[in-house]
């Protein structure tokens, strides 16, 4: 089992490189920084990797409105290279209220537009003249769309790699299959593995069945917020505001793709109140009215033998990575978290 986590450097960035060097050594595989409408990714991952040697370094995520394929394609085989083949290109599609309430793009056919994409980055990284005549893309762009200047090119560095492993963040059957199919890795929100086959197991295998043999074997990134110890337990109530925000508050009624989830989890009746509650700005009461029960199976929050038993449901669930959140008050206890962590992985 792989052990990646999400950095967050609202702190200080410069402060946070420095704990990841701490945390490459205590055992972390794969770091991944976040874009949703902070300052971007790229220049951190940048950063980042002139500042380490052998962790991975993830966008987490790139979302797809908001560059276009070939400056994608571009943007990865550029931090691949000065990492020297490190990078792993997390891609997404986010919502509609970042999407259109901050970039200002119509946010539409998420599942076409990934598929899209996709082909084009790796056509890029092939270094093929790049020519897609998609429903949402065409390249070059056709004569009457523009000044019948276009033509076909193609990149004129040589890549470190001509696949970059691509992580899809998906949760809806559709997106899920279609990441099974086409990417390297899939990156599920709130993953229960108890009942993660129930939700997710037909899209996956509907996917794999078309998926090319040279993609290897899917990889699962689950997300846990993590804690070890006798005494933790308190800290699941430090959850649970994450989760309200996610099923209460990231879009409209019948537009949260996180209450949708929950519901397919089964909590259809919790998911409606949580969802009332958020929009009611009753914040905190939609954060108590988060079942314990699912609170405890997407984290990994307990003794070390309780932990362990947690991280071998995820592993005999289909997961290979755990992308966590280590609930610590400093870097010294994040980095211990880590170390116990990758001893109870091995």
């Amino acid at each position: 089992m792989r052990i990646g986590m999400g950095l967050n450097y609202s702190g200080g960035f410069a402060e946070t490189v420095e704990e990841v060097a701490d945390l490459e050594r205590a055992g972390l595989d794969i770091a991944f920084v976040p874009e949703a409408y902070s300052f971007d990714a790229v220049s951190q991952l940048g950063y980042l990797a002139a500042k380490t040697s052998t962790i991975q370094l993830a966008s987490g995520i790139f979302q797809i409105y908001t560059r276009t394929p070939s400056l994608t394609a571009m943007t990865a085989a550029g931090l691949d290279f000065v990492s020297d083949g490190r990078f792993v290109m997390g891609i997404g599609a986010s919502g509609p209220q970042v999407i259109e309430g901050f970039h200002g793009v119509k946010y539409d056919a998420p599942l076409g537009r990934t598929r899209e994409v996709v082909e084009i980055c790796r056509q890029v990284w092939r270094r093929e003249k790049v020519v897609h005549d998609g429903k949402y893309y065409q390249i070059p762009l056709p004569a009457e769309k523009g000044t019948g200047l276009g033509k076909p090119l193609k990149l004129i560095n040589h890549p470190v790699r001509e696949r970059i492993p691509i992580i899809i963040a998906s949760l809806g059957p559709k997106n899920v299959a279609l990441t099974a199919e086409i990417a390297e890795g899939w990156e599920p929100i709130f993953y229960y593995p108890e009942k993660a086959a129930d939700v997710w197991g037909e899209p996956l295998a509907a996917g794999k069945a078309k998926r090319d043999p040279e993609l290897g074997e899917l990889d699962v990134y689950a997300s846990p917020v993590l804690a070890i110890g006798d005494d933790v337990d308190h800290m699941l109530d430090w959850v649970r505001p994450n989760i309200a925000l996610y099923v209460g508050g990231m879009g409209a009624k019948g537009k949260n793709f996180y209450n949708d989830l929950a519901v397919r989890y089964g909590y259809a009746k919790e998911a409606e109140t949580i969802q009332d509650l958020y929009l009611a700005g009753k914040k905190e009461e939609a954060a108590a009215a988060v079942p314990d029960e699912l609170v405890r199976a997407v984290s990994l929050i307990g003794p070390e033998s309780y932990v362990a038993e947690r991280v071998a449901a995820f592993a005999e669930s289909g997961v290979t990575a755990l992308n966590v959140t280590p609930l610590a008050a400093d870097r010294a206890g994040r980095v211990a978290l880590i170390e116990k962590l990758r001893t109870i992985c091995g």
